[in-house]
């Protein structure tokens, strides 16, 4: 099934976007790659029913089921040994990464108290944007009564954009409220 902001990208931004950089071949219009999806765990070396928690919020949200990541060695200083779990990560790709997209722009962005947009100096240089939210309950799928603890997460949205300035124009024709 075709998502609706697939679609929308096709018909509409990719026209704006070609009339407003001038790009000659519609193969030069920036296009999203992937959104990926991390948690940090830092008491789940402990816990392993608080990783598996994490992991199901996470599949919830992203109707994808997440990876454990792993230490790649010791640090004595915070009770780490290696390979021991640290957080759980989700690469969202096609359909997925649209449907994840819509409704982080359309229901759970707007759900934040107090929000005044997104910062629009968190690009990389290269055209890859960066938001950490501070708790899951935005999304609608999150029952309040369910969660055991609140938690934030780490979003990237990854691009094939050259620069910042067309990520921003492809992110904001998408509807991502930027702070003016």
């Amino acid at each position: 099934m075709v998502q609706r902001l697939q679609q929308f990208y096709e018909n509409k931004i990719v026209p704006q976007l070609t009339e407003q950089f001038k790009y000659t071949n519609k193969h030069q219009v920036p296009i999203l790659q992937k959104i990926v999806i991390n948690r940090g765990l830092g008491d789940a070396s402990q816990n392993s029913k608080l990783l598996e928690s994490c992991s199901n919020e996470l599949s919830i949200i992203t109707g994808q089921q997440g990876i454990t990541t792993r230490s790649k060695k010791a640090i004595a200083g915070f009770k780490l040994r290696q390979k021991m779990p640290v957080g759980v990560v989700v690469t969202l790709r096609g359909d997925r990464m649209y449907a994840f997209l819509d409704r982080l722009v359309n229901l759970a962005l707007p759900r934040i108290r107090d929000f005044q947009g997104m910062n629009p100096k968190s690009f990389d240089g290269q055209g890859n944007y960066s938001l950490g939210l501070d708790e899951q309950l935005m999304f609608p799928e999150i029952d309040y009564d369910k969660i055991d603890q609140v938690r934030g997460m780490d979003i990237s949205i990854i691009t094939t954009a050259r620069t910042d300035q067309e990520a921003m124009a492809l992110l904001k024709s998408f509807g991502m409220p930027f702070k003016s």
